[in-house]
C-alpha cells in the first residue's frame, strides 16, 4: 500500500534542528579532542572546521538552503549547470538516460599491440577511443592499420595528434569515418604544452574540412593548465579564454557562431576531490553558456570530454591510483561530463598492460551498471554544498578568464606565473603533509614489489611544467632505493610501550616516506641500553619518541648518550622544545620533504 506523501511526516519523533543547537552539539566534540577549549563560543565552531580551497572558495562545515544559489535552470536547458541531456517526463515515456561515453586512451607505438587492446576495449564497455598519434604515441602512418578492424559507423575516434594534427586529419578523413569524432586541433594547447606560438589556422582550415558533419575539429584541452599544478579556477578560466579565441578565428573564418560552437570539445582534469571535481563541471558548462549567450547561440551547450587527472597519479604504491581514478569517474559522471576517460593504475609506470586497462574501463563500467549513476540525470542537483561550490567556482573562474582578456587574451596573458604561485601552495601543503598522498607521503610500502611496464614515448616539453603532486617524495625514495644499502634510522623509544607508540608510528611513517628504513629499539631501556643498542644497529641519526613528560625526566640524559655513541644527528618527535643535543623537531605540520632531504643527506645518500 501506497502512503500518501503529505502524510508521511519524516521528522517525527524528533526535536526541532536549528544551527545554535549544532553549534552546541559539534563544540562538545572540539572540546574533547582539544581542537576547542571551554574559552571558544559556540559560533567560532563554523570557522574551526571550515577550509579554503586553491581558488580562495571557503568551504563550510554545513549548509543550508539558505547557501545554495536562487535559480540553476533544468537539465538539459541553459545554462546547462545540471546538465545537457534532457529527459522526457510525460506519462509511458519509457525514456531513460544512458549515462556517459566511455573512452579509453590508446599511444601504445606497437600497431599489433594496440590493435589488439582496441578489440579488447570495444568488445567490454568502450564506446569511443582516443588515439595518441605522432612522436607521442601511434605513428600517423599506421592510422589506416590500427582502426582496420574497427567499426568507424560505431565507434567515434577522439585524433590527438599534436604538431602532426594536419597530418593525422588527413589520415583520418581518408579512412571516410560516417560517425562523429574529433581531429583534435588545439594550437594554444599545443603551445601551452611546448611553448611553440599558436598558429590558428590548423584550427580554421580543419574546420572547413569538417562542416556539415558529425566530427569536430577544434579540441579545448585545459589538463595543461592541471597537470602545471593549476586550481581549478585557473583550469576553467584559460579554458574559456581558449575557447573565446577560437570561437572568433571561426567565426572570422566565415563559420556562424553555432556552427563554430558546435566544432569544439572542452577537456577537463577530473581529480580525487569528488565535490569539487563535480563542481567543475557543472560550472565550467555555466560558463560557456554565458559565451554562448553574449555570442547569440544560447541553446549550444558545452561537449565535455573528463579525463583523470595525470599530476595526481602516483608511481609510489601504484594500486592506489585505482581508488584516485574510482572517485575523479566518479565525479566527472555525476558532474555531468559527456565522455570520461580513466587511466590505467599503472600510467606513470608506462605503457599499461592488458589487466590494467581492464580495470579502467571496468571502473566506468561499475559506475554506469551495476551504481546505476547514468540512470539519474544530475544527482548532484539540489545538493546546498554542490549548488553552492558550483557557483563560487565559476564565479572565480569567470574571474580568472575575464582577467586573462583584459591581459590581451590567452596567448599573451601571464597565466603561467599565476599558475607558479598556486603550484608553490600545493607543493608546501603537500611537503607539510597538509595535503596528504596515500602510499607516498602517508603510509608508504617499503617492500611494494611494483609492475613493470614497457616506457611509454616521451611527452612534449617547453611550455607549461608537467608536476605530479607527490614527485618530491618519490625523488626522495628513489634516491634511497638507489642506496647500496637501505638507509636507516633509529627510533630511540622511551619508556613503556604505551608511552612511545604514537610518536614512534608517527616518526616511522614520515621517514618511510623518503625510503628510510626506522629500526625500533624497544620498551624501557636505560639511556646506556640505548647507546648500546643504537651503536649496532648501524643507523648514523636517531629519534626520540616518547610521550612530553618522559622527555622532561629522561630526555637529556638519552639525548647525550646518543650523541656519545655517534649520532650525526638527533631528532624528537613531538612540539618543538630546547633540549639539550637534540638537533631537530618532528611534529604534525613539519615540513616532512626538508626532513628527509636533510636525513638523507646525513646519510650520505646520492639524490
Amino acid at each position: 500500500m501506497t502512503v500518501p506523501s503529505e502524510k508521511l511526516a519524516l521528522a517525527t519523533g524528533f526535536e526541532p534542528a536549528d544551527r545554535e543547537r549544532w553549534h552546541e552539539l559539534v563544540l562538545g566534540v572540539l572540546r574533547k579532542s582539544r581542537v576547542a577549549d571551554d574559552e571558544t563560543p559556540p559560533g567560532a565552531v563554523e570557522e574551526l572546521l571550515a577550509t579554503t580551497t586553491y581558488d580562495g572558495i571557503r568551504v563550510a562545515p554545513l549548509y543550508t538552503a539558505a547557501d545554495a544559489p536562487a535559480e540553476v535552470g533544468l537539465p538539459g536547458f541553459p545554462p546547462f549547470v545540471r546538465g545537457n541531456r534532457q529527459r522526457d517526463l510525460t506519462a509511458g515515456s519509457g525514456e531513460r538516460p544512458g549515462g556517459w561515453d566511455v573512452r579509453q586512451r590508446h599511444a601504445d607505438p606497437d600497431v599489433a599491440a594496440t590493435k589488439a587492446a582496441i578489440a579488447a576495449d570495444l568488445e567490454n564497455g568502450v564506446t569511443s577511443l582516443w588515439l595518441v598519434l605522432g612522436d607521442e604515441g601511434i605513428a600517423v602512418s599506421a592510422l589506416p592499420d590500427v582502426l582496420e578492424n574497427v567499426l568507424l559507423d560505431l565507434a567515434p575516434i577522439a585524433v590527438d595528434a599534436g604538431a602532426a594534427t594536419r597530418e593525422a586529419a588527413d589520415a583520418f578523413l581518408a579512412l571516410n569515418p560516417t560517425t562523429s569524432g574529433n581531429l583534435g586541433a588545439d594550437p594554444i594547447g599545443l603551445a601551452a604544452r611546448t611553448g611553440v606560438p599558436a598558429d590558428l589556422t590548423v584550427l580554421t582550415d580543419l574546420a572547413q574540412r569538417t562542416r556539415g558533419t558529425a566530427i569536430r575539429a577544434g579540441l579545448v584541452d585545459a589538463t595543461p593548465y592541471h597537470d602545471a599544478g593549476g586550481s581549478d579556477a585557473q583550469e576553467l578560466g584559460a579554458s574559456i579564454a581558449t575557447g573565446v579565441a577560437y570561437l572568433r578565428a571561426l567565426t572570422e573564418a566565415g563559420l556562424g557562431v553555432e556552427e563554430a560552437l558546435g566544432q569544439l570539445e572542452f577537456r577537463y582534469a577530473a581529480s580525487a576531490d569528488q565535490f569539487l571535481t563535480i563542481a567543475k563541471f557543472r560550472a565550467a558548462r555555466r560558463l560557456w553558456a554565458r559565451v554562448a549567450e553574449v555570442s547569440g547561440a544560447p541553446d549550444v551547450p558545452q561537449h565535455q570530454h573528463a579525463v583523470t587527472s595525470a599530476a595526481m597519479m602516483a608511481g609510489r604504491d601504484p594500486w592506489v591510483n585505482m581508488l584516485r581514478t574510482t572517485l575523479a569517474c566518479f565525479g566527472a559522471g555525476i558532474g555531468g561530463a559527456d565522455a570520461v576517460t580513466v587511466a590505467p593504475f599503472d600510467a606513470v609506470l608506462g605503457l599499461p598492460d592488458a589487466f590494467s586497462r581492464r580495470i579502467a574501463r571496468n571502473t566506468q563500467s561499475l559506475l554506469l551498471e551495476e551504481s546505476s549513476l547514468g540512470r539519474v540525470i544530475d544527482p548532484a542537483g539540489g545538493s546546498w554544498y554542490v549548488e553552492s561550490l558550483t557557483d563560487e567556482l565559476a564565479r572565480a573562474a569567470w574571474d580568472v578568464f575575464t582577467g586573462i582578456e583584459k591581459a590581451g587574451g590567452i596567448t599573451t596573458a601571464p597565466i603561467a606565473d599565476d599558475i607558479a604561485k598556486t603550484w608553490d601552495e600545493r607543493r608546501r601543503n603537500i611537503a607539510h603533509r597538509r595535503d596528504p598522498l596515500t602510499g607516498v607521503s602517508e603510509f608508504p610500502n617499503l617492500t611494494e614489489n611494483r609492475p613493470a611496464r614497457k616506457p611509454a614515448p616521451a611527452p612534449a616539453r617547453g611550455g607549461l611544467p608537467r608536476i605530479r603532486y607527490g614527485q618530491e617524495f618519490e625523488a626522495l625514495r628513489n634516491a634511497a632505493d638507489r642506496a647500496a644499502s637501505r638507509p636507516t634510522i633509529f627510533l630511540a623509544t622511551l619508556g613503556p610501550l604505551a608511552a612511545y607508540t604514537a610518536r614512534a608510528t608517527f616518526a616511522a611513517n614520515l621517514f618511510q616516506a623518503g625510503g628510510v628504513e626506522p629500526v625500533l629499539a624497544g620498551p624501557d631501556l636505560t639511556p646506556e641500553q640505548l647507546a648500546e643498542s643504537f651503536a649496532a644497529s648501524g643507523a648514523r641519526t636517531a629519534v626520540l619518541c616518547s610521550t612530553d613528560s618522559i622527555y622532561a625526566a629522561d630526555g637529556e640524559a638519552v639525548a647525550t648518550a646518543l650523541t656519545g655513541a655517534g649520532a650525526a644527528r638527533i631528532w624528537l618527535a613531538g612540539k618543538k622544545g630546547t633540549l639539550p643535543n637534540v638537533d631537530n623537531y618532528l611534529f604534525s605540520g613539519c615540513d616532512a620533504v626538508a626532513v628527509l632531504t636533510t636525513t638523507l643527506d646525513d646519510l650520505g645518500v646520492t639524490r
